[in-house]
């Protein structure tokens, strides 16, 4: 599109040359942007995009979609992020026949059931670039344009994470991207300080299958019952997956056995037929993960089988990635976000993995509300409950959790320190888990222990 179409779309000025035309997807970073794209300059508190628009374009952007003028071809818009949006929706739309989009919320697992969806739907496409699906886990208002502008001619699936952190939040995003396949994983604790309630998050992770048309398919879990629930909210026609899961097109997890390396062997069944395949991913959640990824790709391709599930990567960083050092010892990095039930789900993964001594590493879980201060001492109890060797944790925000696990805790001040007692006390065949909020960063501690 030239600058002058965009700007036509999106109600800005084009500025600079009008022919100048964006030819490749839309990137934040300056200098991440494709030859050829477009640069979208946000003006922050701490930094303004605008003042590396130059460089964006010197490295081959074609043009800067921003709030003011910023000297290079572009347009200007009074609000970025509305522009972008509006901007992704029309181009998704010229797309014809256009692909089908998968769009999945809930509190926890978004990105990894993300991850298990494009994989299935790769396994079956002629071209394995045809499915776009989000990267790592930009669900927001830019995220999810983003993901769109990714998307082109010969794009035959689109993936889509939706995140919220407000009512209204996920039916904007269906705006953006609506949905022909919306799933709805879980209803948990997280951002739950932000929303008030469970159930106040449940109205808005329900707006996902509202969007729906008549030809559509709403994903549900069956053994959350405010998921659940859910099916009297849509037009579409719902499939189920879990333990509970029943109806046509549904997929439930008949049993599940844990191997010495923590991944789990699931049997699953669907419409009659039953398989039992290995999930090379730690834990046993990765279970019901893996019976909502299969739920769409057996709907949108009924003969595909599970077998793909065998041959899924870890995916995106920082979740349940397992790092073995040259002397033995295993770190298990989760440390991109936490709360209660995915802390828990760590875990038990933790907990599931032969080894010879096993370390729980933890930091605050952040957006908890007025239930924080329990629910960090639930997670130490349960930690101490499995029977682990130990449990560091990290901060005074988090002291809760070493409350909660008694005599196994040791809490430390910060990062730096919990490192120093990991050195000294690790040996060969321990195991590490190392989960946290993001505003935490223990990631830096999978990096120093790696550094051994």
């Amino acid at each position: 599109m030239t600058i002058a179409e965009i700007a036509s779309v999106v109600g800005g000025e084009p500025v600079g040359d009008l022919g100048t035309v964006v030819s490749a997807p839309a990137s934040l970073d300056s200098r991440a942007v494709p030859a050829g794209g477009l640069f979208v300059a946000l003006a922050g508190e701490n930094v303004d995009g605008h003042d590396y628009a130059e460089a964006a374009v010197r490295q081959g952007a074609a043009a800067v979609l921003g709030s003011r003028d910023a000297g290079v071809p572009g347009v200007v818009v009074d609000d970025v992020t509305t522009a972008l949006g509006l901007l992704a929706r029309h181009v998704l739309g010229l797309l014809r026949p256009g692909p089908v989009v998968v769009a999945l919320t809930g509190s926890q697992g978004k990105t990894s059931v993300k991850d298990l969806v494009a994989a299935g739907l790769r396994s079956q496409a002629v071209a394995p670039d045809a499915v776009v699906a989000t990267l790592g886990n930009l669900n927001n208002e830019l995220g999810v344009p983003l993901t769109v502008l990714r998307a082109t001619q010969d794009t035959s699936h689109l993936v889509v994470e939706m995140g919220a952190r407000g009512i209204g939040h996920v039916a904007a995003l269906c705006e953006v991207a609506p949905p022909d396949v919306a799933m709805v994983l879980n209803v948990g604790t997280a951002h739950v300080g932000e929303f008030g309630s469970r159930e106040n998050i449940a109205q808005a992770k329900g707006e996902i299958v509202e969007s729906l048309g008549p030809d559509g398919l709403a994903v549900l879990n069956a053994d959350d019952p405010l998921v659940s629930a859910m099916v009297g909210r849509t037009r579409a026609p719902a499939a189920f997956f879990g333990r509970t899961a029943a109806g046509p097109g549904s997929v439930r997890v008949v049993d599940v056995a844990m191997t010495p390396s923590g991944e789990p062997e699931v049997t699953l069944a669907h419409d009659g037929r039953t398989w039992t395949v290995h999930v090379p991913l730690l834990g046993e959640h990765q279970a019901l993960n893996a019976a909502a990824a299969a739920c769409v790709v057996l709907h949108l391709h009924p003969d595909a089988g599970v077998e793909w599930l065998a041959e899924v990567d870890q995916g995106t960083g920082l979740r349940l990635q397992r790092h073995v050092r040259s002397d033995g010892v295993t770190i298990i990095d989760d440390s991109y976000n936490a709360n209660p039930e995915s802390v828990r789900a760590g875990l038990d993964a933790l907990a599931a993995v032969a080894g010879s001594r096993r370390v729980a590493v933890l930091g605050e879980m952040l957006e908890l509300g007025e239930g924080s201060a329990a629910a960090h001492e639930e997670v130490g109890a349960h930690a101490a409950g499995l029977g682990l060797d130990r449990v560091v944790v990290v901060g005074d925000a988090a002291r809760g959790i070493a409350e909660g696990a008694g005599e196994v805790a040791t809490l430390v001040p910060d990062v730096a320190a919990s490192v120093t007692d990991l050195r000294a006390w690790l040996r060969p065949g321990d195991v590490v888990l190392v989960k946290a909020s993001r505003g935490a960063r223990l990631e830096r501690v999978t990096a120093a222990l790696l550094q051994e």
